[in-house]
């Protein structure tokens, strides 16, 4: 018989507190087609993309995450003291070691929580959120910090036609807590390796080298992406909502990654989600933030009304790997 003590957690786990940031710098299509051949009727019709923000020199990975993560710290009612995990969600942080949610832990004042980074591309919210429901329910930390941030616009080819007007920068931060009731459902999540080409950084650090080599950027297969997102993601989603025991007309609001217009919207005519839910459209003003936009969309949501306390949401995110996530939460 096994001596060890059983973990004292919570029942269940919930988000109680959302927060975001977006970059001051608004760049509009008009400054993309200074470099690539196309239209911002173009633009929009392909990705539902009108403008993006842009991170100044100032505005760090580091930065937007503390921006973001005071925010979900004030929203949910709990001081940085109380915070016993960092989990930090991105691609765009350029240094291999130290993790960034060790600075990001100690900017917050969050005193000597676990922090360390996830590299799960557009993914990777949910996989922060999940990762954190564990460790509330097995009982390891009673308030778990998760971001997702990126500076994608160091990561863009800004002469690619394919990518260039794809992505944008900002981060978004939830505190996930203990909860008497279920609050964040099973997670459905997965990777397809056999595709991971399909989106990926052009070159790897050790090939890059000064005067040697164009510095890494993210390309990407998008008719493939396309095809993959709207076909199998929506099977995802469908299970993420059989898993919580939720029907589409049970569900509130919609919140995918922020990718594509195209796909979202071909997303919910899949699913056959009613008028009656709201659909995050993020996208159109804040491009294709990788591991920030379904926080981004969600603190937008709540922010401007659209979503409200309570409300059951279906949130999924999917990328570079390729990998999956998705989940059904009720929202702060």
């Amino acid at each position: 018989m096994s001596k060890i003590k059983p973990s004292q957690g919570a029942p269940y786990a919930r988000i109680m507190g959302v927060g975001g940031y977006r970059p001051t710098r608004v760049v509009p299509n008009e400054v993309i087609l200074k470099t690539i051949d196309s239209s911002d009727e173009w633009i929009r019709s392909r990705s539902g993309i009108a403008t993006r923000h842009w991170a100044s020199e100032q505005e760090t990975v580091a930065a937007m995450s503390v921006e973001a993560a005071g925010k979900a710290v004030a929203d949910a009612g709990i001081t940085p003291e109380q915070i016993g995990a960092v989990i930090v969600s991105t691609v765009s942080h350029f240094k291999q070691t130290p993790a960034i949610a060790t600075e990001i832990a100690h900017k917050v004042g969050a005193g000597k929580p676990a922090a360390f980074d996830i590299s799960a591309g557009c993914a990777g919210f949910g996989y922060g959120l999940t990762l954190a429901k564990g460790m509330i329910v097995e009982g390891s930390a009673e308030y778990v910090l998760v971001i997702g941030v990126e500076r994608l616009s160091d990561l863009t080819d800004l002469t690619d036609r394919a990518t260039a007007f794809l992505f944008g920068d900002g981060a978004g931060a939830v505190i996930v807590g203990p909860s008497q009731v279920p609050a964040i459902g099973p997670t459905v999540w997965g990777s397809e390796g056999d595709k991971a080409e399909t989106i990926k950084q052009t070159v790897s650090w050790t090939e890059y080298r000064p005067g040697d080599a164009k510095f890494p950027a993210i390309t990407q297969e998008g008719q493939a992406v396309f095809r993959w997102a709207v076909f199998e993601m929506a099977k995802v989603a469908q299970q993420a909502l059989d898993a919580a025991g939720i029907a589409p007309e049970d569900l509130d609001v919609f919140i995918p990654h922020q990718a594509n217009m195209r796909i979202i919207d071909s997303m919910v005519k899949t699913l056959k989600l009613p008028e009656s839910v709201t659909v995050a459209r993020d996208v159109e003003t804040t491009g294709n933030t990788s591991a920030a936009s379904i926080p981004l969309a969600m603190e937008r949501l709540l922010a401007t009304g659209q979503a409200k306390s309570g409300d059951t949401a279906l949130v999924i995110g999917f990328g570079a790997g390729l990998v999956y996530a998705a989940t059904v939460v009720t929202l702060p």
